[in-house]
């Protein structure tokens, strides 16, 4: 029973990484991370400090296997992968050569040449600016301490935890201890260290563990017992609380409790408007590892496959075959029979990775080699991809997409090549749906200016809005000197939308939005009073959009839609629509927001330090020759990894273990694009 003191109450503000309130008493836990004892070895007995430390090895491996299968248990296989990021640093052939080296080299026990090997990893990714890649740190720390304790030689320190339910209160968690709470006893987590981006933070959201970071000082102030409460909407620890602000936080709790049930009771209810207007609401995903979150979502299908996840994966030096990305296809069919599933033809360029290293960059590769150009200059990567999804077509249902059509004959074209693709799979006997769905992504304004056009070689159309906007409205969507100017109720987008949605009702076919504004709630009166059709968003957002369609009205919207493509301002429009919005689902609104801003700030870091990763590594290999044998810069670039933490974490893992030390022992990292080579104790 949580019982209020006479202390006078006091907030320590922090920032909040995953939602949730959690009331009860505090245990701060000081955890360590010592150097191990050093001896000296006798030459005859390095042999045996040699298996010692592959004894280590692979306990700790079976360790980390472990905690894996029960993350995955209890979220999903993507969490889950952190751990083969951690895996992956203990199976680095060079990282372990450097080990055994300084072994045979020092004479001195295995536990402390490792401790020294990591030390100077450590030592560097401390020093590296970008905070991101900074913070993997904590990554690193956590294999390096598994290990350890699992030499004979290391005592496991053990700090005692309560019985009792309890805040835990630490300088840092790593994302093992995470991922190992006893969910039973453990209400919640604040820490004086992390980030919204850490691996911690991102198991803390995945197993719903309220959990605030960046509160300072707060394991030296606070003691054990100490009536709290934690608040991981607003990130804040309260202190000592009083009666009133005890019974404020409960109706907090009660009020989400209940907005998140209601959300979840509508998982199987159908998406359609008050007065009986049908929106299909389907899902985007890149990884077949998302396919549990879309089935838990109640997604109506997919209607968005980013192939370029498997086409441009990392550490291949080939793209992949027809029989392998076949294989893919299939399984996400079958998976997500008998809903349909639409295949969106390789999508590089940009700000995603090129499908090959150019001679020389591109001087603005928004308007350059991306998208369906790439797919029509290199058929022998086209035609692998049509014949492998046409041939997953006889499992399922199944439609391709073609993205960045900026002209009728990006189109003709295409379909040219996907008939010839059927005549060959007819030729061959292989069975395929000769009646498979095309359509047309509309990402460009020359592509919504011919929609009458485009809409009579196609079967529908995808609104791309992320890139929509961004050429509508000349601003890079990730260019924060203009970010203000990135508005999706601009009255040319608007327009553009109303243009392409009434160009394919005259052809009678259908209009989807695939991009951000799909899942904004503000924004689902406008775009169902518009006329589209569909709507697919994060599985995540599956279920905050279906109450959004299920509260408005057709009727309403249409209304509403035709005053908007009246306006004369981009604001007058987002007031028209989020008025509506939170006329009918108000309360929808602050559940939504909790859940967005976690996603969105975790994918600006991510999106921020994929652009930049690809040109450092060059730059180091040119610099010292690092890593013989090493495959080019653009094979260790984790494709796609602007939306996948687990994609940029097993590369940095790779890459730190890769460029660490030259032969004159020092360690060599990235900072600012310049190249530092660091003089280190250790080694």
């Amino acid at each position: 029973m949580h019982t209020v003191t006479e202390k006078p109450e006091r907030v320590i503000q922090g920032i909040a990484i995953s939602p949730g309130i959690s009331i009860g008493p505090l245990h701060v836990s000081a955890r360590g991370f010592a150097a191990p004892e050093v001896y000296e070895i006798e030459e005859s007995d390095l042999p045996q400090e040699h298996r010692r430390f592959d004894d280590a090895l692979h306990a700790a491996k079976q360790q980390l296997n472990e905690i894996q299968i029960k993350l995955e248990e209890m979220t999903s296989t993507e969490e889950a992968r952190i751990f083969e990021a951690h895996i992956m640093v203990l199976e680095d052939h060079l990282l372990l050569k450097r080990v055994h080296d300084a072994i045979d080299d020092r004479r001195q026990n295995a536990e402390f040449c490792f401790y020294a090997v990591m030390q100077n990893f450590l030592e560097a990714m401390r020093r590296i600016h970008d905070v991101y890649l900074r913070e993997r740190t904590a990554d690193i720390e956590d294999v390096c301490q598994r290990v350890l304790q699992s030499f004979d030689s290391v005592k496991i320190v053990s700090h005692h935890r309560p019985e009792d339910r309890h805040i835990l209160v630490a300088f840092d968690l790593n994302p093992s201890d995470t991922a190992t709470m006893d969910r039973d006893l453990v209400l919640g987590f604040a820490t004086e260290m992390g980030s919204i981006n850490s691996h911690t933070a991102i198991i803390a959201r995945s197993l719903g563990i309220p959990a605030v970071v960046d509160l300072e000082e707060s394991v030296i102030e606070i003691q054990t017992l100490t009536p709290a409460i934690l608040d991981g909407y607003s990130g804040k620890l309260i202190l000592h609380p009083s009666e009133e602000t005890l019974a404020i936080y409960r109706k907090i709790e009660e009020k989400k409790k209940i907005a998140r049930n209601a959300l979840e009771s509508l998982r199987d209810a159908v998406s359609e408007t008050k007065d009986g207007r049908s929106i299909t609401l389907s899902a985007n995903i890149g990884l077949l590892e998302e396919l549990p979150a879309l089935k838990k979502s109640g997604a109506a299908g997919i209607g968005l496959y980013r192939t370029e996840f498997l086409l441009l994966k990392e550490g291949q030096e080939i793209l992949p075959g027809e029989d392998e990305q076949y294989q893919a296809y299939q399984e996400i069919t079958r998976a997500t029979a008998p809903h349909p599933v639409i295949i969106r033809t390789l999508d590089s360029g940009g700000d995603k990775l090129p499908a090959e290293r150019l001679d020389a960059p591109e001087p603005n590769p928004f308007l350059g080699w991306r998208g369906i150009r790439v797919s029509l200059d290199r058929p022998e990567i086209f035609k692998p991809q049509l014949r492998a999804a046409l041939r997953a077509s006889a499992h399922g249902k199944v439609a391709l997409m073609f993205p960045l059509v900026s002209g009728l004959s990006d189109v003709i074209r295409a379909r040219e090549v996907l008939q010839r693709c059927m005549d060959e799979l007819h030729q061959e006997s292989i069975p395929f749906d000769p009646h498979i769905q095309v359509g047309a992504m509309i990402e460009v304004p020359s592509a919504a200016i011919i929609a009458d056009l485009l809409a009579k070689e196609v079967d529908f159309f995808s609104i791309g809005t992320n890139d929509l906007i961004q050429y509508t409205c000349a601003v890079d969507r990730v260019n924060p000197y203009v970010a203000d100017l990135y508005r999706p109720t601009h009255p040319a987008v608007v327009r553009l939308i109303h243009r392409t949605v009434t160009a394919a009702a005259q052809e009678g076919i259908w209009t989807g939005v695939c991009g951000e504004m799909a899942g904004d709630i503000k924004l689902t009166p406008l775009l169902i009073g518009l006329g589209i059709e569909e709507l697919s968003v994060g599985p995540q957002q599956v279920s905050s959009v279906r109450k959004a369609i299920r509260s408005l009205s057709y009727a309403e919207c249409s209304v509403m839609a035709d005053d908007a493509l009246k306006a004369r301002f981009s604001s007058d429009i987002l007031s028209m629509s989020e008025s509506l919005a939170k006329k009918h689902y108000a309360e929808l609104f602050e559940w939504f927001a909790e859940q967005s801003r976690n996603h969105s700030l975790t994918a600006r870091a991510r999106h921020h330090t994929q652009r930049h990763l690809v040109h450092d590594i060059s730059k180091a290999k040119t610099a010292f020759g690092i890593g013989e044998g090493m495959a080019t810069a653009r094979s260790w670039m984790p494709k796609g990894a602007k939306s996948r933490t687990i994609q940029l974490a097993r590369f940095f893992t790779k890459f730190i273990a890769r460029i660490h030390l030259t032969a004159a022992g020092k360690c060599c990292f990235l900072q600012q694009h310049q190249i530092v080579a660091l003089d280190l104790p250790f080694l």
